[in-house]
């Protein structure tokens, strides 16, 4: 028996680098579920595995066992109804790629991916690629949205791939650290880690200007070494990212300006929305936490569309 770390998932078959560093194909052993979590993949990138040799000259193994995780980051399945698929297992951080433009990434799919993050205590940094194609009045508003959301506590960096503005910052974040890296497609996720990594080559492509979005470039999860003890993860494009698994009730508790608050409301079950005496809907009103966030949190708590 061999213990190693999954580094790639291609659905059915994986691969799995073991202690000494060498790489195996892997596939499971028969059925193989978790306990008490509905997903669409049981194994994710960044699982510690327990795995026996099956064929030495086909260099194939079979994983046996899963190690307890640390954390992950999951969201809803597109293809099966209330299953969750899981990005990545066990991160030390999450880095989420935007653009205000070109292709847009909604100020509603930053916030499912930071409730999705601070549910498992996931520290999460905002990069802002593309600044260089933004005028003067976007570039405002993106200062304003990085206000807002440093104000909060999280993390922020502006970015441009193209020119190479704070590419430094960027690779110093990742360093001696397993980085979970989202976006949409289009975002410039690929020419950053060109960037910082040019060794890896990841494929990139053009945003489609009749659709304004990106165009998966990745089509499976996989784990790169990019730096001795420094790890990042790649993940295909998300299109959209339903909350999975997490009731109602709870999804205050991942705001950090409203998790703050939550026991100032007159009711214990306050959902905030219809309820009298709730300190979020005063917050709000005195501009203490911001409408947008305020929305984004509606419009998780009714099931809204996850693009938005």
């Amino acid at each position: 028996m061999q213990t190693g770390l999954i580094i790639r998932s291609t659905g059915s078959w994986y691969e799995v680098r073991n202690d000494d560093g060498h790489i195996y194909r892997a596939r499971l052993k028969g059925k193989f579920k978790i306990q008490g979590l509905k997903v669409t993949n049981p194994i994710a990138v960044g699982d510690r595995v327990q795995f026996e040799l099956e064929d030495e000259l086909e260099n194939t193994v079979v994983i046996t066992d899963i190690e307890p995780r640390e954390n992950y980051i999951i969201r809803k399945s597109v293809h099966k109804t209330g299953h969750g698929h899981i990005l990545a297992a066990n991160l030390d951080q999450a880095v989420l790629i935007v653009t205000l433009a070109f292709p847009r990434t909604s100020l509603g799919f930053i916030d499912r991916f930071l409730v999705t993050s601070e549910s498992f205590r996931i520290p999460t940094t905002l990069v802002f690629n593309k600044a260089d194609i933004l005028k003067d009045e976007a570039l405002d508003y993106q200062r304003e949205i990085i206000d807002l959301y440093e104000s909060i506590g999280y993390n922020c960096l502006e970015t441009s791939a193209t020119e190479g503005a704070n590419v430094d910052v960027f690779r110093n974040l990742l360093d001696h650290k397993i980085s979970l890296l989202a976006g949409h497609s289009g975002v410039g996720k690929s020419s950053l880690v060109n960037a910082v990594a040019p060794d890896l080559q990841l494929r990139t492509s053009e945003v489609s200007t009749f659709a304004n979005k990106g165009v998966h470039t990745t089509t499976f999860a996989e784990m790169f070494e990019i730096a001795p003890d420094t790890y990042i993860i790649d993940t295909p494009g998300i299109k959209e990212l339903g909350l999975a698994d997490m009731a109602k009730e709870e999804i205050s508790h991942y705001f950090p300006e409203m998790r703050d608050r939550l026991n100032q409301c007159r009711f214990h079950n306050c959902l905030h929305i219809n309820e009298p005496g709730c300190a979020i809907k005063d917050a709000v009103g005195n501009e203490e936490i911001a409408e947008s966030r305020y929305w984004s949190y509606i419009g998780m708590v009714s099931g809204e569309d996850n693009r938005k």
